[in-house]
């Protein structure tokens, strides 16, 4: 029986490393992520290589929303089926999965692409406030739902938005306390965020 070469040390720990630094996968998930595509058919290690290549070069940020979508605006933005009188705004585009998971919620998104955090020196100028206010200012909208997560970074995101959009006259509401506070929209299960926002309250 032919004796199976030992695979190269050096690739497959620079492998792990990069598995590792994969948000929510620690060091044992990499090494088995790893192992597993070594002992995989090569044809599906060549799927997933083309998959991370593909998304990287076809998605791009939406011109009006700013989410990731491979054609410009997003189907969201195009849809007529939306509520163009309301707008969500989210910290991530994963946050828009979860919005829209609910099935409840059929206005426009926003995406700041982060939150204010003064600590790890993020201001309101590093984040796409100024797109949204350009935003509010030339499209009629009414409602302005802030979905920010329920963090420290989350609220003190929110709190700013309320004063910059307070003078344009627009309601400002925040999603309801159904949120656990720490918590971040995208882990929220389906009905703790359908019941956060139908019972959205006023900013």
């Amino acid at each position: 029986m032919n004796k199976q070469p030992s695979p190269d040390l050096g690739t497959l720990t620079r492998l792990i490393q990069e598995l590792n630094r994969l948000p929510g996968i620690g060091l044992k998930s990499a090494q088995r992520i790893a192992y597993f595509l070594l002992r995989a058919p090569e044809e599906q290690t060549k799927l997933l290589a083309e998959a991370i290549v593909s998304v990287k070069r076809e998605t791009k940020l939406c011109s009006v929303c700013f989410n990731v979508t491979e054609g410009d605006p997003c189907y969201i933005c195009q849809s007529d089926r939306r509520d163009r009188t309301k707008v969500c705004i989210v910290e991530q585009p994963q946050d828009i999965v979860a919005m829209e998971h609910t099935g409840i919620y059929y206005g426009l998104y926003h995406v700041l692409h982060g939150a204010i955090a003064p600590a790890e020196g993020v201001s309101a100028n590093d984040i796409r406030i100024m797109e949204l206010l350009n935003r509010l200012r030339n499209n009629p909208v009414d409602e302005v739902i802030l979905a920010t997560n329920t963090n420290l970074e989350g609220e003190h995101t929110a709190l700013y938005l309320k004063k910059v959009i307070m003078p344009l006259g627009i309601r400002i509401t925040r999603l309801a306390r159904g949120l656990p506070f720490g918590s971040e929209l995208e882990y929220a299960d389906d009905v703790t965020l359908t019941r956060a926002i139908e019972g959205r309250q006023e900013l």
